[in-house]
């Protein structure tokens, strides 16, 4: 079952590549310039054990109606839905 969520998550992800790609470029440039006040603007959603940052505007989920979207570890795109809490 993980590994068909994974799968869909992936699939999702890349489907939203071409849209949501600059949302990771302002986010990847924040963390290089160590832009606090850029870095507090984005999701707080979060992928759990996986590591996954949402890169998107906060409040995404019900303004856009967008999944969450980011990059897994290895750099490839990522959509997910909901949340998990920071110790998961």
């Amino acid at each position: 079952m993980q590994e068909a969520r994974e799968a869909v998550e992936a699939e999702l992800g890349l489907e939203l590549w071409a849209r949501l790609q600059p949302f990771q470029d302002r986010y990847d440039q924040a963390v290089a310039e160590g832009d606090t006040a850029r870095l507090a603007g984005p999701c707080g959603g979060k992928h759990g054990r996986w590591g996954q940052i949402c890169v998107l505007p906060g409040g995404h989920e019900t303004s856009m109606e967008e999944p969450h979207w980011g990059r897994t570890s290895e750099g490839r795109p990522i959509a997910w839905v909901g949340s998990a809490p920071d110790d998961w």
